[in-house]
Protein backbone atom coordinates (compact mmCIF):
# COMPACT_ATOMS: atom_id res chain seq x y z
CA UNK A 1 0.00 0.00 0.00
CA UNK A 2 1.73 3.40 -0.89
CA UNK A 3 1.73 5.71 1.52
CA UNK A 4 1.59 9.26 -0.11
CA UNK A 5 -0.12 12.48 0.34
CA UNK A 6 -3.25 11.75 -2.37
CA UNK A 7 -3.33 7.89 -2.46
CA UNK A 8 -6.69 6.93 -3.44
CA UNK A 9 -8.46 3.61 -3.98
CA UNK A 10 -11.27 2.68 -6.41
CA UNK A 11 -13.85 0.17 -5.59
CA UNK A 12 -16.61 -1.38 -7.35
CA UNK A 13 -19.63 -2.84 -6.22
CA UNK A 14 -20.16 -6.61 -7.39
CA UNK A 15 -23.33 -7.58 -5.27
CA UNK A 16 -26.57 -6.51 -4.07
CA UNK A 17 -27.31 -5.04 -0.54
CA UNK A 18 -30.96 -6.83 -0.38
CA UNK A 19 -30.95 -8.97 2.73
CA UNK A 20 -27.95 -7.93 4.23
CA UNK A 21 -28.07 -5.81 7.66
CA UNK A 22 -28.79 -1.73 7.73
CA UNK A 23 -24.89 -1.74 8.80
CA UNK A 24 -23.53 -2.90 5.61
CA UNK A 25 -25.88 -0.77 3.51
CA UNK A 26 -25.28 2.16 4.80
CA UNK A 27 -21.63 1.53 4.33
CA UNK A 28 -22.53 1.28 1.21
CA UNK A 29 -23.88 4.38 0.98
CA UNK A 30 -21.35 6.21 2.89
CA UNK A 31 -19.20 5.21 0.09
CA UNK A 32 -21.28 5.97 -2.80
CA UNK A 33 -22.09 3.29 -4.29
CA UNK A 34 -25.49 2.39 -4.90
CA UNK A 35 -25.89 -0.17 -7.64
CA UNK A 36 -24.09 -3.21 -9.08
CA UNK A 37 -21.33 -2.05 -11.10
CA UNK A 38 -20.65 1.08 -9.81
CA UNK A 39 -17.36 2.49 -9.28
CA UNK A 40 -16.04 5.30 -6.63
CA UNK A 41 -12.58 6.54 -5.90
CA UNK A 42 -12.06 7.04 -2.15
CA UNK A 43 -8.83 8.31 -0.04
CA UNK A 44 -6.95 5.78 0.97
CA UNK A 45 -7.41 6.12 4.66
CA UNK A 46 -7.99 3.55 7.67
CA UNK A 47 -11.27 4.41 8.01
CA UNK A 48 -11.71 3.51 3.94
CA UNK A 49 -10.00 0.65 4.98
CA UNK A 50 -12.55 -0.35 7.32
CA UNK A 51 -15.34 0.07 5.35
CA UNK A 52 -14.14 -1.96 2.04
CA UNK A 53 -13.58 -4.62 4.56
CA UNK A 54 -16.62 -4.27 6.25
CA UNK A 55 -18.61 -5.11 3.02
CA UNK A 56 -15.98 -6.87 1.33
CA UNK A 57 -17.86 -9.34 -0.17
CA UNK A 58 -19.78 -6.87 -2.17
CA UNK A 59 -16.97 -4.64 -3.32
CA UNK A 60 -14.06 -5.46 -5.21
CA UNK A 61 -11.04 -3.30 -4.94
CA UNK A 62 -10.36 -2.07 -8.92
CA UNK A 63 -6.97 0.41 -8.39
CA UNK A 64 -4.82 1.54 -5.26
CA UNK A 65 -3.49 4.19 -6.24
Amino acid sequence: MAKTENATITVEQIKSPAGRTANQRQTLIGMKLNRIRRRSTLPDTPEVRGMIATVQHLVRVVDEA
